[in-house]
């Protein structure tokens, strides 16, 4: 197959460079703005290339090393080859260019990107990937695309050091496990304090036996706090021996530094010098408006709304991880709030269940998963809360629900993006919407 030329003009979301070849737009990974690049096709769609690059005939002068020697071929990263500064430049370009093009925002309530203190080293989180075949056992991290799983040199260059030690000692730990093939990942998290949890996923016939093994043999890895195992869905998770929890602080409204847990399965950010200025700036946008009554939809462990406890009237949390929800009561205790409830529920459901009260929040937080909150916006609106901060980790869908946010009555006050992923494509976001009045609607 002959190769296809094209240069490379910036960025795309998703983490690919875009280019144009005989005006039809092109998407090939592993690239940069300013590439002159030959690649091969791959798919071959009717608005759109994406390719698979073969050979870099001019390499844009934006290009550096990068540090992992197995970038390229795992699927963690997608842009250790462009420095910091160009990964920041794309993300803004990005971001600007799907909220002003779906959601329909004037590109003045977009605010400047904040980027990471933090390139390497930062994530607090990892899911590695396991197989053994043949006798060898492989750990690492996907192929990307695939389910082969590409080896870790020695360490990944993203993940905060406690987790990096561990991962020789994972090796042989797992290696000699009863079923070495039974094991398809380990999880593992890190607090603020360096202490590490592992969550085991185990998928074989001998459950009893390998809880024994790795609480026996728990000696082998001094660094961890506290090992779990997990046998299907999260409902299964069984403690196996130590800690069952970690910490981090967050700022909260009356100057206070509150420390915070999360536990078995429990969500908390990758990038936690990163979620500090995400608090601080919930804090910052709030501190001069009545917050009245807070709703925190999909609220976790309660990072945002515990922080605002203090200037609020009363919190309500909502959020379908019971666990989590266990940690948010344990963190309004042990930080002696006294005036937030959090419930366990399915965000729609707990939404419609306050609506049918007759309950009225003045602020909502919202915080969903990747594909947004559609679901739910229609909900929203007809609660009619003054004030909505929406937190997300994804753009695309982030665009989508604030469209349909301002047809429902509510402005886009200003969006501020945050990196809280370097080296990937991937974007994290607050924004701030409030109600307008009906004689405004016609200018939303």
């Amino acid at each position: 197959m002959t190769p296809k030329s094209l240069q490379i003009e910036k960025m795309a979301f998703g983490g690919a460079g875009f280019g144009r070849y005989d005006g039809k737009a092109c998407f090939i990974p592993y690239t940069a703005r300013g590439d002159v690049i030959e690649f091969d096709v791959v798919a071959d769609k009717k608005s759109y290339l994406s390719g698979k690059l073969r050979d870099i005939v001019l390499p844009s002068p934006l290009r550096v090393t990068p540090p992992c020697p197995v970038f390229g071929a795992c699927g963690g990263c997608q842009w250790q080859h462009l420095p910091y500064s160009e990964q920041l430049n794309s993300k803004q370009e990005i971001f600007t260019e799907l909220l002003t093009r779906i959601a329909r925002l004037e590109p003045e309530v977009i605010e400047p990107i904040v980027g990471s203190t933090e390139q390497f080293g930062y994530r607090t989180r990892i899911q590695l990937k396991v197989r053994y075949i043949s006798g060898v056992l492989h750990l690492g991290f996907y192929r990307a695309g695939s389910h082969f799983v590409v080896d870790i040199p020695e360490h990944c260059p993203i993940t905060r050091l406690p987790i990096n030690r561990l991962i020789p000692r994972l090796y042989g730990l797992l290696s000699t496990l009863p079923e070495p093939d039974k094991v398809p990942q380990v999880d593992a998290a890190a607090g603020e304090d360096g202490r590490v949890l592992l969550t085991f996923h185990y998928i074989g016939g001998r459950l009893d036996e390998t809880i024994s093994f790795l609480e026996k043999n728990s000696h082998a890895l001094p660094e961890v706090e506290g090992i779990w195992l997990q046998s299907g869905r999260k409902a299964s998770l069984v403690h196996v021996t130590g800690g069952t929890a970690l910490s981090y602080c967050v700022p909260d409204s009356a100057g206070r530094i509150l420390r915070l847990i999360f536990s078995r399965g429990g969500f908390s950010q990758v990038n936690l010098q990163q979620n500090v200025k995400l608090v601080e700036t919930v804090l910052e946008w709030l501190q001069d408006r009545r917050l009245g009554r807070v709703l925190d939809i999909f609220c976790g462990n309660g990072n945002f709304s515990l922080p605002l406890a203090s200037a609020a009237d009363a919190i309500l949390g909502i959020e379908g991880y019971q666990p989590s929800i266990d940690d948010a009561r344990e963190n309004s205790l042990k930080n002696g709030i006294q005036n937030a409830e959090y419930v366990c529920a399915d965000a729609a459901e707990g939404i419609g269940k306050v609506i049918e009260r007759g309950e009225y929040f003045h602020t909502v937080i919202l915080d969903p998963p990747r594909d947004g909150a559609r679901d739910i916006v229609a909900k929203l609106i007809t609660l009619k809360p003054q004030v909505i901060i929406y937190v997300s980790c994804d753009p695309a869908t982030l665009a989508r629900d604030l469209s349909l946010l301002r047809k429902g009555g509510y402005a886009v006050v200003k969006s501020r993006p945050f990196d809280m992923f370097p080296q990937t494509y991937h974007i994290e976001s607050i924004s701030m919407l409030t109600a307008v009045s009906d004689e405004e609607k016609d200018y939303v």
